[in-house]
């Protein structure tokens, strides 16, 4: 049992830490993601002209966005699920079902990591030049010299899915410790004020 603790403890933290200073993060990309818009809004029906990188820059921010929130909801039991029948079974039998869902989770992470690191992160391999989105001053850099490569918004979505494998093992874990009957020893990761009505 100290070897589960001595593993959820570390990997409790990290991600604690890491998905709090993602919650930040994912905050201003929100606001800037809604100014972006409002903006867009304003330049094209009262002065009849819209910048045309305003929906690109609101796009970036929606896929950073996602990837650093899908996280923490997924940690805090915030995503959609159908638990009739968890709640309908023994608590042993309940246990096994949800580790047994854990478990088939991380494998299409794991999948998900792959794909996305070979489709959207890997620089050789590329996803193009963005139409509108270049760096500030005239500043070059990579291969689409001004311009934003797409690899730095969809590399969002690779984060994400990182964040969601330590999530997801960090549940797997706190599971199996619940499973042997030492739950009473973990710290409450829920909190329904934040994940809503039941």
């Amino acid at each position: 049992m100290s070897v589960l603790f001595g593993l959820l403890w570390p990997l409790q933290r990290f991600n604690t830490a890491v998905l709090s200073m993602g919650r930040a993060i994912a905050v201003t990309a929100l606001a800037i993601m809604v100014c972006l818009i409002l903006g867009q809004v304003f330049f094209r029906y009262v002065l009849n002209d819209a910048p045309n990188w305003t929906e690109e820059g609101a796009r970036f921010g929606m896929l950073w966005m996602t990837g650093l929130m899908a996280p923490l909801a997924y940690r805090k039991g915030g995503f959609v699920a159908i638990d009739m029948v968890e709640r309908a079974l023994p608590r042993v039998l309940s246990g096994l079902l949800s580790l047994l869902l854990l478990a088939i989770s991380l494998w299409v992470l794991v999948i998900a990591w792959e794909r996305g690191l070979n489709n959207h992160v890997d620089t050789l391999s590329g996803r193009g030049c963005s139409s509108s989105l270049r760096w500030p001053f005239g500043i070059e850099i990579g291969k689409c010299g001004a311009k934003f490569q797409n690899n730095y918004q969809y590399a969002a979505l690779w984060v994400g899915v990182n964040l969601l494998i330590l999530v997801n093992i960090e549940l797997m874990i706190r599971q199996i410790i619940t499973l042997l009957g030492q739950g009473d020893r973990l710290t409450q990761q829920r909190d329904d004020t934040i994940v809503g009505a039941d």
